[in-house]
């Protein structure tokens, strides 16, 4: 029993695909071309997913468009192209590496960097400011508290 609800809820948890039925081509090769080239565009509502993986309306509007430029007989670098050239290069899930986009590439290991930088600084400035040693005076006064403490 318990392994027949871990199938179903395993089976459950697959990823829908938000592409629906009256989205997809006839043609079982143009929609498969189209599927591979979904996999490289972003939504740019939802940004982190596949236009095939949202349900956001411009990430519908992106399918069907990619849709008619295929029926219409661009290649697949021509419809990624037109696409491109309305949404920009954030549209795509591996933009080009070019100055426009360099932000976009070494952000992340700028920021690594900038955390790294100010950890080594926060280590230092705790390690210099360390407790000095007692003093024999310091050292003779605390000895006499504790056993005044103690009693």
């Amino acid at each position: 029993m318990k392994t027949r609800l871990l199938l179903t809820f395993l089976l459950l948890a697959t990823p829908a695909f938000a592409v629906l039925p009256n989205e997809q081509l006839a043609d079982p090769r143009l929609e498969a071309r189209a599927r591979a080239i979904s996999a490289e565009l972003r939504c740019v509502v939802c940004q982190n997913q596949t236009i095939d993986d949202s349900d956001a309306e411009l990430a519908h509007d992106l399918r069907v468009l990619l849709r008619q430029r295929l029926k219409a007989g661009d290649t697949d670098q021509q419809a990624i192209a037109f696409i491109v050239n309305r949404y920009g290069d954030y549209v795509l899930l591996r933009p080009p590496f070019e100055p426009e986009t360099l932000l976009l590439w070494l952000g992340p290991l700028l920021v690594l960097l900038a955390g790294g930088t100010g950890l080594v600084f926060y280590l230092r400035r705790r390690r210099d400011g360390a407790v000095p040693a007692l003093t024999a005076d310091e050292q003779a006064r605390l000895d006499r508290l504790l056993k005044e403490d103690a009693a």
